[in-house]
């Protein structure tokens, strides 16, 4: 407070300040130059040429038939070029050309190592020709004809390269004809940056196409793995519903098995005392397995069911509940006709819940995509009674009509396919000649065999 200014802090050296400058600036030169180097020296994919994937063998020879015929005309031109046009040494103008030209053949299955031998070549030639006599007036340090198989070759290598090494490729051509133009020879017309626009260019062009076709790809292998995993949770959502309705035919077995053993004592007289034991035992074994099977069920239940408040009480369809079935699709404006056998039959309950849904599966259907269609509906056995016979045609509607779904969901074959595989019959669908569609199934009236680890094949397997 004396009225004295403080002093200035003293600056610092010129030197100081421009040591760390230049440090970091030789150091970021570094880095770039280790990034172009390490992206021009990694090809991708090396060895596997142009359209390698392709199926057809003629488009995969396509890229060597553009390579050889760019290289068969660019070879003479460019002799002729260098050697008449510009004056060079005809020994070492045909040298130059056959480096500047035959590695187009390279580029269809190796366009980086095509490119260091093309650069290369080329960047001899503008060092040859800026010496020439012939340079004054003409295009330098590129000729037209080392431009044009430039280019081509820039084609190959944006179709194949990601898109850090096509860049480094692009800032090394600039480059080079950056560091060419002091030289250049009195007269010539500079080319270099025609070549660097040119180039970024096709680059671009390429590389543009080349993105399009992998996305092209990438959405194909998704909508075909979309595909079979719709498939396999129809799948798995037609084995739960079949699951969830055959709980109530094995809870009626299982029910039977607990009041006979329980009764049995008392229904029989002068049974040992063994003997009641082991049947208390078999009861409580049958409640307990009933108990496990509500649990199963549980897990099994849909959201509409447990939105109901529990499963079904209703008994589970059968072969005797298809009048009902045929009279509500009439009602439904679908004219069918129902044949049912002269004599009654008594298929086991999960061959007649079976039976029954897959003529509800196959009315449905008619409703659904061919409405107001002639239908037949015959439920027939076999001579020695040992199978039931399940026969649903349709005709083409007889007047145009639009169907309710134009596509289906596949739920519909999926659950007959699996009914039939669960009591091991066989199915046969598909369309008639006149337009209409058949589901034609056979069913044993017995027992059917114990489940083996894999599938039985049926016979729809390869129809539908």
């Amino acid at each position: 407070m004396n009225g004295r200014s403080l002093p200035p802090p003293p600056e610092p050296a010129r030197g100081a300040e421009r040591e760390p400058l230049r440090t970091r600036a030789l150091r970021t030169a570094r880095q770039a130059l280790r990034v172009l180097a390490t992206e021009l020296g990694n090809p991708t994919e090396p060895g596997a040429p142009l359209f390698g994937n392709v199926q057809s063998g003629w488009l995969r020879g396509v890229p060597y038939l553009v390579a050889f015929a760019f290289m068969a005309s660019l070879l003479p031109s460019t002799i002729n070029v260098l050697g008449n046009d510009y004056g060079m040494n005809s020994g070492l103008a045909g040298a130059l050309a056959t480096a500047q030209t035959v590695p187009l053949l390279l580029a269809v299955s190796r366009p980086l190592q095509a490119w260091w031998v093309i650069f290369a070549a080329d960047v001899v030639s503008a060092l040859v020709l800026a010496v020439a006599d012939g340079v004054t007036g003409r295009a330098w340090p590129w000729p037209p004809t080392a431009i044009v198989g430039y280019l081509v070759l820039m084609l190959a290598l944006s179709l194949r390269e990601r898109r850090r090494t096509l860049i480094a490729v692009w800032l090394t051509t600039g480059a080079a004809g950056v560091l060419l133009e002091p030289t250049a020879p009195d007269g010539s017309q500079s080319t270099w940056v025609l070549l660097f626009v040119l180039t970024g260019v096709m680059l671009l062009m390429g590389a543009t196409l080349r993105e399009r076709g992998d996305a092209q790809r990438k959405l194909i292998e998704q909508e075909t793995i979309s595909e079979a995993e719709r498939a396999r949770r129809t799948l798995l959502e037609e084995r739960t519903r079949i699951a969830r309705e055959l709980h109530d035919v094995v809870a009626h077995h299982m029910s039977v098995i607990t009041v006979q053993a329980d009764s049995a004592p008392y229904r029989i007289g002068g049974i040992p005392q063994e003997a009641q034991e082991e049947f208390a035992s078999i009861a409580a074994t049958a409640r307990e397995s009933l108990a496990e099977m509500r649990r199963l069920l549980g897990v099994l239940r849909s959201e509409e069911t447990e939105r109901r408040g529990g499963p079904e009480k209703a008994p589970q369809p059968g072969i005797g509940m298809l009048p009902k079935l045929v009279e509500a699709t009439v009602r439904a404006g679908v004219p069918v006709e129902l044949t049912l056998p002269d004599e009654a039959v008594a298929p086991e309950p999960a061959v007649d819940l079976s039976a029954y849904r897959i003529v509800q599966e196959a009315l449905a259907n008619v409703v659904r995509h061919a409405p107001g269609a002639r239908t037949r509906v015959s439920v027939t056995t076999t001579a020695d009674g040992s199978r039931l016979t399940l026969l649903v045609v349709n005709s083409a509607p007889s007047a145009p009509s639009e169907p309710l779904e134009t596509t289906g969901t596949g739920h519909g074959l999926v659950g007959m396919r699996e009914r039939v595989r669960l009591v091991g019959g066989s199915l046969d669908t598909g369309p008639l000649p006149d337009g209409g569609f058949r589901v034609a199934a056979q069913l044993p009236l017995s027992s059917p065999p114990p489940p083996s680890t894999t599938a039985l094949p049926t016979k729809d397997a390869d129809s539908v």
